[in-house]
């Protein structure tokens, strides 16, 4: 589903609509993102069932300033967070519409033989030895493509939506951050024989 046809249902007040096209449409790219932000398949699928839930309840008050797309990731991310300071973790999370459910569960299943082998990968391995932080950030930028903006709205969505300042300076701070991350991946290749030296 295209962001136009989520952002028309929206308009239309089709919500349940709305979140099952988006969490179809974006949901795989979600769950791996949060795999990769959390380190392992299990606490991904949790959060990416709070991140449903919160999409499900925040839908009617999403104001379209940005996409559905980066929306997603902020409502995820903020999900895995949350994960990540829960001194207990809370299983089998349902939306509470069916429809929405079902979605959630063909994302969940069809995504999930994909972080295995994503694991496997020696480049895997590296990109999880990094801070969280660096890997949301190596995982937007390389594997979603997203631009500076969508990337600064999702890892700081308080300080992105303060002014276009703030925007332009957070947007050079993670192309720095950015282009450490990629020494640190590169030095860690190189020792592990992955590329030349």
């Amino acid at each position: 589903m295209l962001e136009t046809e989520l952002q028309t249902l929206l308009a239309e007040g089709r919500h349940r609509e709305a979140a099952t096209g988006a969490i179809d449409t974006y949901g795989p790219e979600i769950v791996g993102f949060l795999g990769a932000l959390l380190g392992n398949a299990s606490d991904a699928d949790d959060a990416f069932a709070q991140a449903c839930e919160d999409l499900w309840k925040g839908l009617p008050q999403f104001e379209g300033r940005s996409s559905m797309r980066t929306w997603m990731y902020t409502v995820a991310r903020h999900a895995a967070l949350r994960l990540a300071r829960s001194p207990y973790r809370r299983a089998n999370r349902h939306v509470g519409e069916s429809q929405l459910d079902d979605a959630v569960a063909r994302v969940r299943t069809a995504t999930a033989p994909h972080l295995r082998t994503d694991v496997k990968s020696a480049f895997a391995a590296i990109r999880d030895a990094l801070e969280p932080e660096d890997r949301a950030l190596l995982v937007l930028r390389v594997d979603r493509e997203m631009d500076w903006k969508d990337i600064s709205m999702v890892l700081f969505p308080d300080e992105a939506a303060r002014s276009a300042g703030d925007l332009t300076r957070l947007t050079a701070r993670l192309r720095k951050r950015f282009q450490k991350v990629k020494e640190e991946v590169r030095t860690r290749a190189k020792e592990a024989g992955l590329l030349d030296a």
